[in-house]
């Protein structure tokens, strides 16, 4: 469950030192030298950082308010690079979480990165969807129970495979039990978020005490889990 940036540039300075510093905190990249392209991928997948050239790739600030209003980077830490045609000002207003002046201090980009690399993490895993087959209890407003079957879970939500069309909509209660050797209840109001047929989206509003503490070490287990079969899988 390692963490995605997305690096937009042609500066090769700048790269050598993006990918030095990300890559010994465990960081992978992918690279675009122009905006249209890291516009297009932005649109369609989220990532957990993006860095953007933004006075040196044509197109550069453009491309940092397009991915800002995206769906799936609205919330995404966008760090800008700038070398004099933008100011720092104007680059954050235009939605960056931080800014870079070229040529870089390897010291500023270090403390950049000290506060960057952790809230990654933290909006990491509340984006992660973690594949896993459990029965979930929905309630209606008539107080009536449906069973469905969980698909994927994260921090702040889940996705539900339907065998029978329910419709629900709205905020709903949900509980579960969370697997282990004493299996614990999770009990949490959530908002309906899209629902078609065959599956529905639930996001968490309002989760109990003792479930967000036994979900959050759930969920501690299943990353442990994730790395632990990155690890032993043999390349190819």
């Amino acid at each position: 469950m390692g963490l995605h940036c997305l690096v937009v540039t042609s500066d090769p300075t700048l790269l050598g030192q993006i990918k030095a510093n990300f890559s010994a905190r465990g960081v992978s990249l992918d690279l675009r030298q122009d905006s249209a392209s890291a516009v297009e991928l932005a649109s369609r997948r989220h990532w957990d950082g993006l860095i953007i050239d933004c006075d040196d790739v044509a197109g550069g600030m453009e491309a940092l308010v397009h991915v800002r209003s995206s769906c799936s980077n609205r919330e995404t830490l966008i760090v800008a690079v700038v070398s004099g045609s933008t100011s720092k000002e104007t680059a954050l207003d235009l939605g960056a979480s931080f800014v870079l002046s070229k040529p870089i201090e390897e010291s500023r980009l270090h403390g950049i990165l000290d506060i960057v690399v952790p809230k990654m993490e933290r909006e990491h895993r509340r984006y992660f969807r973690y594949y896993i087959e459990l029965q979930v209890r929905f309630q209606n407003h008539l107080g009536q129970s449906f069973n469905t079957t969980m698909n994927n879970v994260s921090e702040g939500g889940m996705a539900v495979k339907l065998v029978d069309p329910v419709h629900l909509k709205g905020v709903v209660p949900l509980d579960f039990d969370i697997p282990s050797i004493e299996p614990q209840a999770f009990r949490a109001k959530a908002d309906i978020v899209w629902s078609d047929a065959f599956a529905m989206g639930v996001r968490f509003l309002h989760i109990e005490k003792k479930s967000e503490l036994a979900l959050q070490s759930w969920l501690n287990s299943l990353e442990a889990q994730s790395r632990f079969r990155d690890a032993t899988v043999s390349p190819g």
